[in-house]
């Protein structure tokens, strides 16, 4: 059953859920990217606890005027619209009054969402609101689904990743370095308000199948996952899309193989599980590699400290460097140098007499700021600064091997 749901054989409807599903976790994952680098990502929360009210009054209005309520188009309509007005209120109390942005935020989400579970309230008392089925909103669901509202999410999600990926470019400037893109005639404020505009749409679309508690976590996992695999911008965006749309495909696709499980907290989950696959095993910013880094680090100091022991004829009792010592050829399990060990500590010992030398002289201040005791003198100096600082130890007496 899993299987055929993965492999998209669970028939047309569930195959349309899945794909809409997948489109959106790449709208949210490229979306959110930007959001993300704003450090703007509480702004989501507030926007997605927002649509509540607009969710309920959108059914309520429906129902008043002889329908069942449960038309998608018109309950996401009131969605987006109850989404604005609390972005614009958490816009307005940040810049006219003296609540930060997160305090406005906090405020603004638990006065709206408070309004909403009061507004369900109501509706499950009415005759019409019994089957309403609103609470799919809360937690996401598939289960059910109608043809028509999987194609109105699939074609929603779509335009809006065609436009997230159009404004990628101003997105990325206003992210980074606002300053720098006003002073060449951006449009800073408008770009943000566009930001907004795509993340409420995100939020919007993906009510009936993350949920408006969850949709916050679709927007920020998949680009704090894809962080970890990149430095550069495009390639975090195109991560981050990447991520989301293979969360989104996997938890839809074992929604619709079990249909009692709600889609929402599955997707979540499945981008949890990307998310720590990624801070364990991510090359350069995993927790493997920083220790992977750690160990090697600390061999190089192991190895330095015991070859300038060699050098000064000290004996060496930390076992660890003892057994790079000999694993190197440098030293025999006596702890006494070897030929080749006796040569590389003479270097080790020159080098050091050398960087002692350079940091005492301000005409090579640049290359003393480079000074960690690890780092090969080479890759610092020329040959002729070398063959100088050289010349300079012999005049001296300084030693050299």
């Amino acid at each position: 059953m899993i299987w055929d749901a993965l492999t998209l054989q669970l028939g047309y409807n569930a195959t349309l859920v899945t794909l809409g599903a997948t489109l959106l976790g790449m709208a949210a994952g490229v979306g959110g990217t930007f959001l993300f680098l704003r450090k703007r990502a509480l702004v989501s929360d507030a926007i997605s606890h927002a649509t509540l009210p607009g969710v309920a009054i959108a059914f309520m209005v429906m129902v008043a005027f002889g329908d069942d309520g449960r038309n998608l188009i018109g309950l996401l309509l009131g969605a987006a619209a109850s989404a604005a007005a609390g972005l614009l209120l958490v816009s307005w109390l940040s810049n006219r009054t003296r609540l930060a942005e997160d305090a406005a935020i906090g405020s603004v989400l638990s006065v709206f969402f408070g309004l909403g579970i009061v507004l369900l309230t109501v509706i499950q008392n009415m005759s019409a609101g019994r089957q309403a089925g609103l609470e799919d909103f809360l937690l996401g669901s598939t289960a059910g689904m109608l043809r028509n509202d999987a194609l109105i999410i699939a074609v929603a999600a779509a335009l809006t990743l065609a436009l997230v990926l159009l404004l990628r470019r101003p997105l990325t400037l206003a992210s980074f370095d606002p300053e720098y893109g006003t002073a060449i005639g951006q449009n800073v404020p408008r770009t943000d308000l566009a930001m907004m505009g795509l993340v409420l749409a995100v939020t919007v679309v993906g009510l009936k199948i993350v949920g408006l508690i969850l949709i916050v976590a679709l927007l920020i996992i998949p680009p704090v996952t894809a962080r970890f695999w990149s430095e550069r911008t495009d390639h975090v965006v195109l991560i981050s899309g990447a991520l989301g749309g293979i969360a989104a495909y996997v938890g839809a696709a074992l929604s619709a193989a079990q249909p009692n499980l709600p889609t929402g907290p599955i997707i979540v989950l499945v981008g949890f599980a990307l998310f720590a696959l990624s801070l364990l095993l991510a090359p350069g910013r995993g927790a493997l590699s920083a220790l992977l880094r750690h160990r090697r680090y600390q061999r190089r100091v192991h190895l330095r400290q015991g070859l300038l022991a060699l050098a000064h004829g000290q004996p060496i009792y930390e076992q660890l460097t003892l057994r790079l010592l000999r694993a190197e050829g440098y030293a025999l399990p006596d702890g006494v140098a070897t030929k080749a060990g006796r040569g590389r500590a003479a270097k080790a010992l020159r080098d050091e007499t050398r960087w002692q030398l350079i940091r005492r002289d301000p005409a090579y201040e640049a290359a003393a700021q480079q000074y960690d005791g690890l780092t090969p003198i080479e890759t610092v100096l020329t040959a002729d600064q070398i063959r100088e600082i050289d010349s300079r130890i012999d005049m001296r007496g300084g030693v050299m091997a």
